[in-house]
């Protein structure tokens, strides 16, 4: 397939001039990206490779896939959540020449259709946000997977999968778990989780968070994000945690820190952000009228929706993203955007400035990966250092904030071990 041909799936095309648009705008906040994708338009380090890419189609990953494009790659993309997608912005990536499968709010059939048209490319490597690309490959079409040299994972549930797959010798190529760079998680799972899923919570319900007892269910960096804004905007935040670091981390932030049966009665609001199952479970039957439940973890499956739904003698659609659930007992219960990823339903997802690092991350390691993975293993591997620390120097750059360097002294003082008083 070559990247001339009409091959997609989208909404509307009609709606590309806007996504042409709305991707320029987050270009503006995407300073890194753009100086990778000059020097790949240079020196064209991916020329020829298929790319695969399961993501979110947001302005944002456009830039990203436009940049892969610019380095010599026949990108191929869909999805990688049925409710992420800006249709506009898939309209836009077909007109740029990309073949995108990607409708807001497709079904299971469609998404899986989706994915299937993405390896139907026969992708060289691949490029995933939450492993259902890879997972796909690895269980439907085995015999593809001589043509994969490697692959790169976007998120914390990706990068959970994959090291299951990898524990299970089951993973036949090496993944590049983009997550895990500090420049990636502790910056846009943090701020960009932590503000979006606002952006999502107060788009889908225009609440006032102010005096709001509002609970997040899980502390990793996603969860200390969301505490941390919620709590600026003058909600009383409590933490679940099952890790005790965790835990302990969060009571030394300042946050109550209870279980989640303890503090169902009086929660007002619930939102997961752990990337495991039934979070929210048989808690339901204790949260009180009117309580707001979301999720901004990968999956739609962090809330026992079953289980709401067994409770329910009746359920309707009361706003955009809003699922009112109306209990046996005359209790209402309102659950978002189906319980999949509120940041990228309701709003936007991430801002830009913070995917700026994150994809500048994922180019790198696929060109990384580009020219190593003869010498590499089928496993997980973590972003090179050099690698995050150059898109760190870079952003600060960008922001025009210089830093000290070491002095040759200082260099030889950390280096030794006879150094002392």
């Amino acid at each position: 397939m070559t990247q001339t041909e009409t091959n997609y799936d989208v909404k509307d095309l009609a709606l590309a001039p806007k996504g042409r648009d709305r991707i320029a705008w987050a270009a503006i906040e995407m300073p890194v990206l753009r100086l990778v994708r000059e020097r790949f338009e240079r020196e064209k380090p991916l020329e020829g490779l298929r790319l695969g890419c399961c993501l979110h189609i947001t302005t944002e990953t456009a830039n990203l896939l436009l940049t892969l494009k610019a380095g010599g790659a026949l990108v191929t993309a869909c999805a990688s959540n049925p409710l992420s997608t800006q249709d506009d912005v898939a309209a836009a990536l077909v007109e740029f020449g990309i073949p995108t499968y990607a409708i807001k709010g497709e079904d299971n059939t469609t998404y899986y259709r989706h994915l299937d048209a993405v390896l139907d490319s026969r992708p060289n490597q691949t490029m995933d946000d939450g492993c259902d690309l890879v997972s796909r490959l690895h269980q439907d079409r085995p015999h593809q997977i001589v043509d994969v040299q490697g692959g790169t994972e976007e998120t914390t549930t990706g990068v959970i999968r994959l090291k299951a797959m990898e524990k299970d010798g089951a993973l036949k190529f090496p993944i590049v778990a983009v997550n895990e760079a500090d420049t990636k998680h502790m910056f846009d799972n943090r701020y960009g989780t932590g503000q979006s899923t606002l952006d999502g919570l107060l788009r889908a319900t225009n609440v006032l968070l102010a005096g709001k007892v509002f609970v997040v269910c899980g502390y990793g960096w996603c969860g200390k994000g969301l505490a941390s804004r919620a709590r600026g905007l003058g909600a009383h935040v409590v933490v679940t945690e099952v890790d005790p670091i965790r835990a302990l981390e969060a009571v030394m932030d300042g946050f109550q820190v209870t279980t989640l049966e303890e503090i169902a009665p009086k929660a007002d609001i619930v939102i997961t952000v752990t990337g495991n199952l039934n979070v929210v479970d048989r808690q339901i039957r204790k949260l009180k009228d009117g309580a707001i439940i979301g999720n901004s973890g990968h999956f739609n499956d962090e809330i026992n929706i079953g289980f709401l739904d067994e409770l329910a003698e009746s359920r309707r659609i009361v706003r955009d993203f809003v699922e009112e659930f109306k209990l046996f007992d005359g209790r209402k219960l309102y659950l978002l955007a189906d319980g999949r990823l509120l940041n990228l339903s309701a709003a936007e997802g991430h801002p830009a400035a913070v995917m700026d690092m994150s994809f500048a991350n994922q180019a790198l390691s696929a060109e990384w990966v580009a020219k190593q993975h003869s010498t590499l293993e089928p496993k997980v591997y973590v972003v090179p250092r050099d690698i995050d620390e150059e898109i760190a120097r870079l952003k600060l750059t960008a922001m025009g904030i210089p830093i000290d360097v070491l002095t040759e002294e200082q260099k030889v003082y950390l280096a030794s071990w006879q150094s002392g008083t």
